[in-house]
């Protein structure tokens, strides 16, 4: 079976020969026809996690395919299920294995590309717009990074919502991009500066939400464009974080906190269900997946390369 694997000691993505997955009680094996790429990946290939999982490692997390071998004990899925998954450790590969608690059954109508495409994002999004900061009618969003695949469907959800999207890009070339997904305003800007247009948008006011992944550039930036009592959510360790931070000196009683994944479908069962809505979304026609890349499984270090140098747009896939 081929395999993208990494070694801790330079970081480089080479494709390998791996065992063939045999799954244990309660796993199944999948065999892969799409494999999201993530920052979460990048974080791995730079030593930020899974320090603890022996080299080579096989990387990944995400993908979608077909049930081709059960573990004892398994009930929910037979073999030739199409299947989607969100946290599955070495899913850069043909084959996965994975426990059946992590899987969701995909619907007839969703093609593999799509639902690979739309799980890690998805339910952040999902995550982000309804649990975090409940969007109602009439809030006003600040989305960073509009374009990335993250960005693309918040700003989709957040307005499916009833809420208004100011989105920020980083470039010219992505401001239709976000345009196109739904954004209201698009703020093109590389270093920061933003918060003025932010405010002259909102008529001095700011926004009731801001969602930042963009590392310690954007932090005070982010800050200057909340309302008061608005929600400020954090996100990405990859990028870094803004620093130590003085609770006292926080403006207008804003609420800071930090997204954790984990937090975002913590049981089996809301897995299910938050990826069943966002399936009913896309077959509705409410939710639209913009796949930005298609890349060999081989070339998984040129797609690393394209997502940190951020001239990728939408969701980056790798195909097996």
């Amino acid at each position: 079976m081929k395999a993208i694997a990494m070694s801790s000691r330079d970081g480089d993505l080479n494709l390998i020969d791996a065992r063939q997955p045999a799954p244990g009680p309660g796993n199944v094996v999948v065999e892969i026809a799409a494999a999201g790429i993530n920052f979460m990946d990048i974080g791995v290939r730079r030593g930020m996690a899974w320090s603890d999982v022996p080299e080579p490692k096989v990387i990944g997390v995400e993908g979608a395919g077909r049930v081709i071998a059960l573990g004892e004990g398994v009930t929910g899925f037979t073999i030739g299920d199409r299947v989607a998954w969100v946290y599955a450790p070495g899913s850069y590969a043909e084959q996965v294995e994975v426990p059946e608690g992590a899987l969701v059954p995909v619907p007839d109508a969703i093609d593999h590309r799509t639902a690979a495409a739309i799980m890690m994002q998805g339910l952040t999004a999902s995550h982000f717009a309804t649990d975090f900061y409940a969007v109602q009618p009439g809030d006003v969003a600040l989305v960073h990074a509009a374009a990335g695949g993250l960005g693309l469907l918040l700003t989709q959800i957040v307005k499916l919502r009833g809420g208004t999207v100011i989105g920020r890009v980083s470039s010219a070339a992505k401001a239709e991009v976000a345009r196109n997904s739904g954004a209201d305003h698009v703020i093109v800007d590389a270093d920061g500066h933003f918060a003025d247009q932010v405010l002259a948008l909102t008529g001095g006011e700011g926004v009731n939400v801001v969602f930042d992944g963009s590392g310690p550039a954007t932090f005070a930036g982010s800050l200057a464009s909340l309302r008061r009592s608005g929600t400020f959510c954090w996100f990405g360790p990859v990028l870094g974080g803004p620093g130590p931070i003085d609770i006292m000196s926080l403006p207008k009683s804003i609420k800071l906190g930090y997204a954790v994944f984990s937090d975002h479908i913590p049981t089996p069962e809301l897995l299910r269900e938050r990826s069943a809505q966002l399936f009913q979304w896309v077959i509705e026609g409410k939710l639209r997946v913009e796949i930005g890349g298609l890349y060999p499984l081989a070339d998984a270090a040129r797609a690393h390369g394209d997502m940190e140098s951020r001239r990728s747009t939408g969701k980056l896939l790798l195909i097996p």
